[in-house]
């Protein structure tokens, strides 16, 4: 692995945002196990431009996410692309908790009477994140999950895994283009943990050791090969 250009850890029930570059590696680890990533992916160049989750499952033919497949813009270009997982399962289905999730579950703890120990959820997380770059509530989009699992049952009932990630397990997402990442680590909607879940997160940087011509994303199917076909001619030419 490249050397180590920046880490740092993300408490839980937190957010941030930042610009990726294209080519940098961008690693999460569960620290303590049990962690949720909500992330949205943005062209900081065309914030119309954003993640596509339907696109990015039909055109994979798959439920989950794992090593090898790529995250889509409904432009039909790649974001990133999972280079390696530990896991083996994320969710881009359930979507965030919101502030009336998180009050029928755990109680309402505000910042004003509870300072950092107050609650917070996925969607106002994502607001208040988007909102730094002129983005509201119309341009929010079907997220994904990292280290999260829920299971359909044939009835269409959905159980949430609570064992899914375990500490030190991580996942490696290479970009493909220069991307807007929005992310928190507030609780995934159906985790039915009594207590309001805070499990940290470390984000490490490095660069993307260059794409060989039997890159894993890039054979996964010929859907992938197309969409970083889209990402070189949109360099090329942009």
């Amino acid at each position: 692995m490249s050397e180590l250009l920046y880490e740092d850890v993300l408490p839980g029930g937190t957010h941030w945002s930042f610009v990726v570059r294209r080519g940098l590696l961008l690693r999460l680890v569960d620290v303590d196990g049990g962690a949720n990533v909500g992330m949205l992916f943005y062209n900081p160049a065309n914030l119309l431009e954003r993640y596509n989750a339907p696109d990015t499952l039909k055109c994979q033919h798959t439920f989950k996410l794992t090593r090898g497949n790529c995250l889509y813009s409904d432009m039909g270009r790649v974001f990133c692309s999972i280079v390696d997982d530990s896991v083996g399962w994320h969710d881009t289905v359930c979507g965030n908790t919101t502030r009336a999730v998180v009050a029928e579950r755990w109680g309402t703890r505000t910042y004003q009477a509870c300072r950092n120990d107050w609650q917070l959820n996925g969607h106002d997380s994502f607001l208040v994140e988007g909102g730094k770059y002129g983005l509201g509530r119309r341009d929010l989009a079907a997220n994904v999950n990292w280290f999260s699992k829920v299971v359909v049952a044939d009835d269409g009932a959905m159980t949430f895994d609570v064992g899914n990630s375990k500490a030190g397990d991580h996942v490696d997402l290479r970009f493909e283009m220069d991307t807007l990442v929005l992310l928190h680590t507030c609780p995934h909607p159906l985790n039915p943990a009594a207590d309001y879940p805070r499990a940290a997160v470390r984000y490490q940087f490095r660069s993307a050791p260059p794409m060989t011509e039997d890159d894993a994303c890039l054979n996964a199917c010929p859907e992938n090969r197309r969409g970083l076909e889209n990402n070189r001619l949109y360099h090329l030419i942009g």
